[in-house]
């Protein structure tokens, strides 16, 4: 996702964190040991976008994406759409 390297370093190093938290979960919703996100990540649709969440991941940090068909199954799958401030909302 190319908005990624437009963060300053501090930034990016904050989404790379909860990213990680992210995809923790994510193992742990195909384990079917949890059925969402963590809380703190703050996942939630995305009024006016059709399938469409948000993960905000700073005070004034979002990430964009979609749930995607599944390329391996059983495996959930992560369409990154943008990454930013909350200007990058619909």
């Amino acid at each position: 996702m190319r908005e990624l390297k437009g963060l300053h370093s501090a930034q990016a190093a904050l989404f790379e964190r909860r990213l990680q938290e992210f995809v923790a979960d994510l193992l742990d919703m195909e384990q079917g040991r949890s059925t969402w996100f963590r809380r703190t990540l703050r996942v939630k649709k995305v009024q006016g976008l059709s399938d469409g969440y948000e993960m905000s991941w700073a005070s004034n940090g979002r990430a964009t994406f979609a749930m995607g068909d599944p390329i391996v199954e059983g495996k959930l799958h992560i369409v990154w759409l943008r990454i930013g401030g909350h200007d990058i909302l619909p």
